[in-house]
């Protein structure tokens, strides 16, 4: 028994830990005090003024990310996650993930996460343990863009915004899960404070499913995700299907 409860609390502080790296500046996320669009359609985020500044991908795009010479290529999925998958895709249009570091490695007591994704990484002299508080800036508006909570309910027409399945009353699973190789965006506290930051789940995770945004998978090189390391960096990531999908504001 008593080896069940640490194990227990040791997933509670990786998850905890999780949600603090997500993103600094959450606190003034601008989308925080909109009101939340809980039963979305697809048309409905096109046209609310909240997403109409953001990238969305329609349908599937593929995106091969090395390290360490080695390719890992990532089926993203638009199709369920329009808008997470569109910021993502985009960041990596824009060069953004080229040369970040995985800042954060857990794979004790049990195997968790490797996320990245933070662009102060970009400076080699950035101290890796400061990172996992960046988030992208746009170069236009100057400031951190921010996209909102993004989760499909499996068989909805649609995903909800800005509120975790709890907050929303869902009971249902979402139609993307945790399960290993699933890729998702790193957040603070604050359901619409993801940027830039992602993370693989190196195991299934089903606890946070409702919580987090899965926005697609690891369809071949899972055996490198497993060998990153803490400081290990992002050599180049480009889009190599799909890229006529993303549709720019």
């Amino acid at each position: 028994m008593s080896m069940n409860i640490r194990r227990w609390l040791s997933v509670m502080l990786v998850v905890l830990a999780l949600v603090i790296a997500g993103c600094s500046g959450s606190t003034s996320n601008s989308t925080e005090s909109s009101t939340p669009q809980n039963k979305s359609t697809p048309a409905e985020t096109t046209s609310n003024p909240q997403f109409s500044n953001l990238p969305r991908l329609d349908k599937k795009a593929t995106v091969e990310l090395r390290v360490k010479g080695s390719p890992i290529t990532i089926e993203v999925d638009g199709t369920n996650a329009p808008i997470t998958a569109g910021n993502f895709v985009d960041l990596v249009q824009k060069g953004v993930y080229d040369g970040l570091v995985f800042h954060r490695v857990v794979r004790e007591p049990q195997p968790f996460v490797v996320q990245g994704g933070d662009p102060q990484g970009k400076n080699p002299k950035f101290p890796v343990e400061r990172l996992g508080t960046g988030g992208f800036i746009d170069p236009q508006t100057k400031e951190t863009r921010y996209i909102p909570l993004e989760i499909k309910p499996k068989g909805a027409a649609g995903p909800i915004y800005s509120k975790t399945f709890k907050a929303a009353g869902i009971s249902s699973r979402p139609q993307l899960n945790h399960t290993r190789g699933a890729v998702a965006m790193a957040r603070s506290q604050m359901p619409n404070s993801a940027s830039s930051q992602f993370y693989f789940a190196l195991a299934d995770l089903p606890f946070l499913d409702g919580d987090y945004a899965v926005f697609g998978y690891v369809t071949d090189g899972m055996s490198v995700v497993d060998k990153i390391q803490q400081g290990d960096r992002i050599e180049s990531v480009k889009v190599t299907q799909g890229i006529e999908n993303l549709k720019k504001p």
